[in-house]
Parts: structure tokens; C-alpha cells; sequence
């Protein structure tokens, strides 16, 4: 019976520091960096206006000066048409990280990124949503941490993943 609590109070832990982490990532962290300034291009807006441009593939919420993404990769915007671009939590789900790196340099001046550090475990390794696994313990990013694919991440998301109807 022992054994059995102790499996379990490690277990809620482990929830809990999870928790923890990724309310860290994505809310603490990703609220102080958007209200830091206004956002000329907020790329992947979900419910965030970053109080520009506010871009997405799906129109998740309400938000000011919304414009429909068709294809990520070929953004509907002029080169170096922005200054500031925010890009949180996006480029993790997305098939070619380089490409979608290079497009948002294309269209902005200065790209910041935010993407799940590696003390936000559940984020990081999150086979479910993501594609990609960045090697860095920060959330904040000018330019793209060294990064690899996560093993199978294709075939989970195939199988559990979300859907998204755009």
C-alpha cells in the first residue's frame, strides 16, 4: 500500500510541476513579452492581439486588424513590410521550421520567438501538437535555437493530434 502512494504522490507532482511549467511558458512569460510593446505583425494571433497585425490560418477569437493566413509559408505581405514580428508558440507545429523562419525575416525587420523551453517539459516534448524540439532553456528567442525533429511526432499526430479546419 506504501508503494502505492508513493506512486501516486509522485505522480501528482510530476502533474503539478508540469502544470506549473507550462502555465509559466505560455501564460507569465508570453503576457509580459506581448504587452513589452506593440506587435507591427503578431503571426499565429490565436486570442492574442499583439496591437498590430494580428495573423492566423484560423480565426480563433475577436481580435483587432485580423487577416487570414492561407499558406504560411508565402505570407501575404511585403518584404520588410513590418518591424517588430511576434511569432509565440507557432513555429514548433509547423513541417519546415526553416522555411517559415525564412518567410517571417522575409516580411519583418526584427522576429521574435517564443517557443516552449525545455524546463517546460510537457510543452517540449508534446508528440501530440508538435513537430520540433528547440535545445534552450529560454522562451525567448531573435534567432532559431539549435533544434531537431521529435521522433514519430507524424504518426502521433495522426493518430491523437488536433484538427484544425481552416
Amino acid at each position: 500500500m506504501k508503494i502505492i502512494l508513493y506512486v501516486l504522490s509522485a505522480a501528482v507532482a510530476v502533474y503539478l510541476l508540469a502544470y506549473l511549467a507550462n502555465w509559466l511558458s505560455y501564460t507569465l512569460i508570453k503576457c509580459r513579452v506581448v504587452r513589452r510593446q506593440k506587435w507591427d505583425l503578431n503571426i499565429a494571433c490565436g486570442h492574442t492581439d499583439g496591437g498590430g497585425i494580428n495573423a492566423d490560418i484560423v480565426q480563433h477569437a475577436d481580435v483587432p486588424n485580423f487577416v487570414l493566413v492561407k499558406d504560411i509559408y508565402n505570407l501575404p505581405f511585403a518584404d520588410k513590410q513590418f518591424k517588430d514580428v511576434l511569432c509565440s508558440h507557432t513555429i514548433e507545429h509547423v513541417d519546415d521550421v526553416q522555411r517559415l523562419h525564412e518567410e517571417l525575416n522575409r516580411v519583418g525587420e526584427r522576429v521574435i520567438y517564443l517557443l516552449p523551453p525545455l524546463w517546460d517539459f510537457s510543452a517540449a516534448l508534446n508528440l501530440i501538437e508538435h513537430k520540433t524540439i528547440f535545445l534552450s532553456m529560454r522562451s525567448e528567442h531573435q534567432t532559431l535555437p539549435p533544434y531537431f525533429g521529435l521522433p514519430f511526432a507524424d504518426t502521433f499526430q495522426r493518430w491523437f493530434g488536433q484538427k484544425i479546419k481552416a
